[in-house]
């Protein structure tokens, strides 16, 4: 096939109250044009599987994000990342839920798809896999002054005014999941996502990251997918996998990526997801329902890569 290998990225979609100031802001939105480049060069060497997990791992080592060294807190003051990743080729699916000591813990979902017989594996048998294959970090690496001094805030706040913070950390939770979707040079698609999931959940809690069609999704001569939002409400609406199947109808991928976005609103109301997704043209797409959601993309040989914040901004 002569098609240029295409990627996208998302860093989460939700709330401008997320960021600190501009310079903030701005940092955030070059880390996914990094990620976009990271994807690109593996490009040159791999496949579209390459591609989505080297731009997930620049986003979890960035510190930006709700995902690897960015991972927010649970209920109980810990750090637990959820994070899979999908081959179109063949649907092959890589997952792990409830992770506390690892940063990249899209690699760690790669590991689970091609070195086990599983597709998700979840909180300690994650966690030895990690230590079998040298992605095991202490929980100092992922847990400093800032998350503590924030959770600490946050659990004074919810003693006294329980409803209004636990709306406000629902929503600062939001933004800050990442993904990738990528179309390699052979018209392969992958998927992949990564999150440290909502702040101040309860321990235990997965979302809809590690869990394909609702988080993602890869299917060649289809599309790939990756969602960010309530996760609960994701995995509800099978998101991902209903881009797929409206895509496999007919519906373009522009179309279908508004559609389901649309239809989410019509069941759980505004505020709860975004989406990107690239077809098997390498058209690519993004809707979302929030007031901002972080996305960037590039193709093989283009002068820049292309990145958007707001409802408006140009995209792709």
């Amino acid at each position: 096939m002569n098609v240029k290998a295409t990627i996208a990225v998302h860093g989460g979609a939700g709330s401008l109250g997320y960021f600190v100031n501009e310079e903030h802001r701005q940092r955030y939105l070059n880390g996914l044009v990094n990620a976009v480049r990271a994807g690109l060069e593996a490009a040159k060497r791999g496949n579209a599987l390459d591609m989505v997990v080297e731009a997930v791992t620049s986003m979890e080592l960035d510190g930006s994000y709700d995902a690897g060294k960015g991972s927010v807190l649970n209920l109980y003051g810990e750090v637990e990342q959820d994070a899979g990743v999908m081959w179109g080729k063949d649907l092959s699916v890589g997952a792990v839920a409830s992770v506390k000591h690892v940063i990249n813990a899209i690699r760690l979902a790669r590991l689970v798809m091609e070195r086990t017989d599983h597709v998700l594996i979840t909180g300690e048998g994650a966690e030895e896999l990690a230590r079998q294959f040298g992605l095991w970090v202490p929980s100092t690496e992922l847990i400093n002054e800032s998350k503590i001094n924030r959770y600490k805030s946050l659990l004074r706040n919810l003693r006294s005014r329980y409803e209004k913070n636990t709306d406000l950390a629902r929503r600062l939770g939001l933004l800050g999941t990442v993904g990738a979707v990528a179309l390699d040079r052979d018209g392969n698609l992958a998927a992949a996502t990564s999150t440290g999931g909502t702040i101040l959940k309860w321990p235990g809690r997965v979302g809809d990251s590690p869990l394909p069609g609702a988080g993602y999704w890869a299917e060649n001569g289809v599309c790939a997918v990756s969602a960010t939002g309530i996760g609960e409400f994701i995995i509800r609406a099978m998101a991902s996998f209903r881009v797929a199947m409206l895509i496999k109808g007919g519906i373009k991928v522009s179309d279908a990526v508004k559609q389901v976005v649309n239809y989410v609103t019509s069941l759980f109301g505004p505020g709860n997801i975004g989406l990107i997704a690239i077809d098997s043209l390498g058209n690519v797409a993004s809707a979302f329902n929030t007031e901002v959601m972080g996305r960037a993309w590039g193709r093989e040989g283009m002068d820049k890569v292309i990145v958007a914040h707001f409802p408006g901004d140009p995209f792709p």
